[in-house]
């Protein structure tokens, strides 16, 4: 069978299904398989297994793209992976061992990519401990992990430290542009994707807000807003008729002539009875 993307992904995603059962096994914490278990944790499980399965590259290559990466880079980082492999290939039958240079290259890629989560939608302490001790740093708590780490690494804290100058200038950028995100779920509500959020300045991004928060008669400086929030998810989620158009801005005015609608069957019915 052809494999799925390359042979790289192909044989790190074929070993991680046949040895995530025995997480302290070799095979478990080979750098293959780490990778794979990289993007399940910047992304999850279905999002990487279930295109291989069904072998569907568009899919796998769309899924790594939703939190803001461009196709270029992830093909990057296809094309890192599979020199990886080559060499490593090339070190199983060679009397003297290559020094392979996509170790630290690859790793750079998936900071890249988790930070591109991170800054555009978020991340919770969880979820930065569980990327960051799955690198190869002398911290991590994988004993074979640090082994393979002095093994490849001529500066076995480069990465390590790449995560933080990465980290940092990327936190330094948010404090220039702060943007001011509502509940994502409220976004999904009038169909605003994380990739569209991302390529919002954060002017853009408050003019939004304001459109939501007016068509859905909350207040801005109310106190208990993010209760009301929610509780017009709750509402606007449990419909018996779809209330979405496709397009979220036309949402947001689909939504606010329904208000306007009910407001003047109010006051119609009040005059009534008065």
């Amino acid at each position: 069978m052809k494999p799925f993307i390359n042979e790289a992904l192909n044989k790190g995603l074929e070993d991680y299904l046949s040895s995530k059962d025995k997480p302290e096994g070799v095979l478990y914490n080979s750098f293959l398989v780490v990778v794979i278990r990289m993007l399940i944790s910047i992304y999850n499980e279905l999002d990487i297994i279930n295109p291989y399965k069904t072998r569907n590259v568009d899919i796998f290559d769309a899924n790594l793209m939703k939190y803001g990466a461009k196709k270029e880079k992830i093909d990057t980082f296809k094309r890192l992976l599979d020199g990886f492999y080559t060499i490593e290939k090339r070190n199983e039958t060679s009397l003297r061992r290559e020094s392979n240079i996509y170790f630290i290259e690859v790793q750079k890629n998936l900071i890249d990519l988790f930070n591109y989560k991170r800054f555009n939608y978020g991340v919770t302490d969880k979820e930065v401990k569980e990327f960051f001790d799955l690198l190869y740093t002398p911290g991590t708590s994988s004993a074979l992990r640090q082994s393979y780490n002095y093994l490849n690494a001529e500066n076995i804290y480069e990465i390590a430290e790449y995560y933080n100058s990465e980290t940092e200038k990327n936190v330094q950028n948010e404090e220039k542009e702060k943007k001011d995100l509502l509940s994502f779920d409220l976004y999904k509500l009038f169909n605003v994707s994380i990739s569209d959020l991302s390529k919002m300045s954060s002017e853009e991004i408050l003019k939004l807000n304001r459109n939501i928060y007016k068509s859905l008669d909350v207040s801005e400086n109310a106190i208990n807003k993010e209760y009301l929030l929610q509780e017009k998810i709750k509402e606007l989620t449990n419909p018996k008729t779809p209330l979405t158009s496709g397009n979220g801005y036309v949402d947001i005015l689909l939504i606010m002539s329904i208000i306007v609608t009910v407001l003047m069957a109010i006051i119609v019915i009040v005059t009534l009875v008065l």
